[in-house]
This record gives structure tokens, C-alpha cells and sequence, in this order.
């Protein structure tokens, strides 16, 4: 059965960045450009105090910075940009631990997904080992965060940059 990718719609891909060298971020930024195009948005560089899950990997005074990407893409090219981020992150990897930690996902009107190499009960699978899960959603003019939703995403802070970047989507038509 044909599936009409036309009745897809299209959703902004974003990345969200961890590391405690905020010049990898630019860096980062140039190589993930050449494969997603250019960014119109990102956030500004906060500190990432959410939990330790990552500090025996890359140490304490995480910080977080947003990448958000001016081309529209099919959902069903997350799977790609989570296994380019795998890789960036894996070429970057100093004595077996990653100095940045890359989560892409995308913005649709209807809700935030963020992708993940990690099953669970509220995670869907989509290929070659990638997994989405929907960490927000919109209701009452504003992005609402779920149980299982990631502590820092359930911030006020990331809430109004997706918000923010939701009305820019919709406003773009």
C-alpha cells in the first residue's frame, strides 16, 4: 500500500546540545548546517543543573544551547539526524566519553518529539534502533509538559522558546 506523503506534514528539526565546552556548540552548529541547512533560531546558553545522569561521562557545569533549523523536513527523517548526531557526537569522543551530547528532534504545531536510542513504555520505535517519544504538547496557548516529560523540558524557560518557535512555525503557514 502506497502511503500520500503528502497528507505529512512538514516539522522544524531542532537539536538540543550538552557539553561543558561551549565552543563546541559553534562548532557543532557548521557541521550539523551542512546537513540540515541553516539555523534560524537558537537559544541562548543555559546552565544545565536538571540531573547528574551525564556527569560521570562529561563531567559537572553542563551547559545546554538549541539549535533550530530554517527547513521544514518529513518526520520520518528523524531516525537520520538522530544516527548523524550518534556519529558527530562519537568523532568528538575523547578517551571513550563524549565531550557533547546531541538530542535532536521537531517542532510540530501539535506537539514537541524529541528522539532517543532508549525504549520505554512511552517511546515508539521507529528504525534502525531510534525511538520518539512526544515530551510536549499543546494545549490552552501553551506547550504542557507529560510525567515522563524530562525535567528541564518541563522548565519555564524551554517552554517559551517552544512556544516561541511554535508561533514562528504557524505563522510561516
Amino acid at each position: 500500500m502506497q502511503v500520500d506523503k503528502t497528507q505529512v506534514r512538514a516539522v522544524k528539526p531542532f537539536v538540543g546540545m550538552l557539553s561543558k565546552e561551549e565552543q563546541l556548540f559553534d562548532e557543532i552548529k557548521k557541521i550539523l548546517e551542512e546537513f540540515l541547512g541553516p539555523t534560524d533560531a537558537e537559544s541562548p546558553v543555559w546552565p544545565w543543573y536538571h540531573s547528574d545522569y551525564y556527569e560521570n561521562e562529561m563531567g559537572k557545569g553542563l551547559k545546554r544551547k538549541f539549535l533550530f533549523f530554517l527547513d521544514l523536513i518529513n518526520p520520518e527523517k528523524l531516525p537520520d539526524i538522530k544516527t548523524r548526531a550518534i556519529e558527530i557526537e562519537r568523532k568528538y569522543m575523547e578517551d571513550g566519553r563524549r565531550r557533547i551530547n546531541i538530542d535532536p528532534g521537531y517542532i510540530h504545531p501539535a506537539k514537541v518529539v524529541l528522539s532517543t536510542r532508549k525504549d520505554y513504555s512511552h517511546r515508539i520505535y521507529l528504525r534502525d534502533g531510534v525511538y520518539a517519544e512526544v515530551t510536549l504538547h499543546y494545549l490552552d496557548h501553551s506547550f504542557q509538559p507529560f510525567p515522563h516529560t524530562y525535567p528541564d523540558f518541563k522548565s519555564e524557560e524551554y517552554i517559551e522558546l517552544f512556544n516561541k518557535i511554535r508561533g514562528d512555525l504557524v505563522n510561516r503557514g
